[in-house]
C-alpha cells in the first residue's frame, strides 16, 4: 500500500466483519511474517484478525527466523489446498505480483506438504495474541492517515 486512506481501509474492514460468515468449511492460515511490518503486512493483518474473529480462519503467525532453515535454497512457497486430492501452488512474477498457479496432484507431495504445514502452523502463534502485542497499537502507517 504505497498511496491511500487508512481510516478508510480500516472502515472496510469494520464492514467486512460485518459480513463474514462460517461456511462450516474448516479454513487454516499460516502467515509468515517479518520485522519491520510493512503497510501491506499491517493491513493484511487487520483483515486476517477479521477472519480470525469471525471463526472463519484458524490464523497463526511465525516469524520468518523461525522457518530460515527451510529456506535455504528457495523461499516457501505459497500452498492452497482443496482437501487432500489438489494443492495449489500461489505464483508470483520478480516484482512480487501475483502471476497465477501450479496445479499439484500427487498425492505423495500433497501429504508430505501438507504434513509439514501442519506442524507449521500448530508451532505458530494464534493471530489473536500477535495482533494484540504488535499491530493493534501500531499508528497508520506513513502517509495513510
Amino acid at each position: 500500500m504505497s498511496t491511500g486512506d487508512w481510516d478508510r481501509a480500516l472502515a472496510l474492514i469494520a464492514e467486512q466483519r460485518a459480513a463474514t460468515t462460517v461456511s462450516g468449511r474448516e479454513s487454516h492460515r499460516l502467515r509468515i511474517v517479518e520485522l519491520p511490518i510493512s503497510p501491506y503486512l499491517q493491513w493484511e493483518l487487520h483483515v486476517l484478525q477479521v477472519r480470525a474473529e469471525a471463526g472463519v480462519q484458524d490464523v497463526r503467525v511465525l516469524d520468518a527466523s523461525d522457518v530460515s532453515h527451510l529456506e535455504a535454497d528457495h523461499l516457501l512457497p505459497e500452498l492452497v489446498f482443496l482437501g487432500d486430492t489438489v494443492m495449489y501452488e500461489v505464483l508470483y512474477d520478480e516484482d512480487g505480483t501475483h502471476s497465477g498457479g501450479r496445479r499439484h496432484d500427487d498425492p505423495g507431495v500433497i501429504r508430505a506438504c501438507h504434513r509439514q504445514l501442519v506442524e507449521l502452523h500448530g508451532a505458530g502463534e494464534p493471530l489473536a495474541t500477535y495482533f494484540d502485542r504488535e499491530i493493534a497499537a501500531l499508528p497508520a502507517p506513513a502517509g495513510q492517515a
